[in-house]
């Protein structure tokens, strides 16, 4: 995996005591994490600090949630073994995103300063807004009630270049995309677990889940990839751009 301590964006790189308190952890458990092979190693920078960026708070995130669904060390470390290589903090926010919708509807009041903290980055007041126009932030009394599942992934979304509307539009696409095929497996495995013991089925349901959601996620990115790839080289052609990649094979 390649590790961005700076980032596009010009981000500071983090000691690790900043990106411990930027992921609302301790010291002790990212170093945990990191003997476990959960983290890749920091970037050693003068004096022999070593230095984390945007992908390590990333995968602190999705290790928090995948916590949350109730997975084991070990699950937890089986998942991310299966992550491909060389993913960024954008494909692990979207591998976060996609494991949080195993959850049930659960939204949550915070602060204003929890909010800051729990998007992992700083945000003004104008980024505020836009969160709450993507209807993942809605103002109550002197806080913020969110979704705590979408919330990092829409954090994301505020370096897009894409409107509030787009987004939302996108959004619904998505839920009920994803309803329709989380219904027809539900049916499909309804079936093979009838006549097995609760005990199995929980045991059934631990280790599908990591592999469904993966399966899930790796499915829509090729399709993704491969609809984009129909209108992204005449896109590039017509504006004229000359350092385009158009001659390029997909």
């Amino acid at each position: 995996m390649t590790t961005d301590t700076d980032g596009d964006s010009g981000d500071p790189p983090l000691t690790i005591d900043e990106l411990a308190a930027r992921a609302g952890t301790t010291v002790r458990t990212v170093r945990f994490y990191g003997t476990k092979g959960l983290l890749p190693p920091p970037v050693i920078g003068p004096r022999r600090v070593g230095h984390y960026g945007r992908d390590h708070l990333a995968r602190l995130a999705l290790i928090e949630e995948l916590q949350h669904q109730g997975m084991t060390l070990a699950a937890i470390e089986r998942y991310v073994r299966r992550l491909p290589p060389g993913l960024s903090h954008h494909d692990l926010a979207v591998h976060r995103a996609v494991v949080a919708s195993w959850a049930p509807d659960a939204e949550e009041t915070v602060t204003a300063q929890e909010l800051r903290r729990r998007a992992g980055r700083p945000l003004d007041e104008e980024d505020v807004e836009r969160l709450v126009a993507m209807d993942v932030v809605r103002p109550e009394g002197d806080g913020y009630r969110i979704d705590p599942g979408l919330l990092r992934l829409a954090v994301q979304l505020l370096d897009v270049p894409l409107s509030e509307k787009a987004i939302l539009a996108a959004r619904t696409v998505l839920t009920e995309h994803s309803r329709a095929a989380a219904q027809e497996l539900s049916r499909l495995f309804r079936a093979e677990v009838a006549e097995r013991t609760e005990a199995d089925v929980k045991s059934l349901s631990a280790h599908m889940q990591p592999l469904i959601v993966q399966a899930l996620l790796t499915t829509f990115q090729r399709s993704l990839r491969a609809e984009v790839h129909q209108w992204l080289p005449e896109s590039a052609g017509s504006a004229g751009s000359a350092g385009s990649e158009e001659g390029r094979p997909s």
